[in-house]
């Protein structure tokens, strides 16, 4: 990320909770796939089915990043 300006260094992935679900109208996951165990099952719910892109060569993992980039772009057309 740090190739296209975006520092995530002090970022970490987070469980998806219920107390996080308890004011939005919309998840998007990003390979929760878990259906009986996620609770994002309870609002609307978009699962992108990305790749971990953790113990993945380079090459794999800018390609991760541009699929979320074009899909995070889509959806703010979406909500315009």
């Amino acid at each position: 990320m740090r190739e296209v300006g975006i520092d995530i260094s002090r970022q970490k992935p987070k469980m998806l909770t219920f107390e996080m679900l308890e004011n939005v109208d919309r998840v998007i996951t990003m390979g929760c796939s878990v259906e009986k165990a996620c609770p994002a099952s309870l609002v609307p719910t978009e699962d992108w089915k990305l790749d971990d892109p953790e113990g993945k060569p380079i090459e794999r993992v800018r390609q991760i990043r541009d699929k979320i980039k074009t899909k995070v772009d889509e959806l703010v057309r979406t909500l315009l």
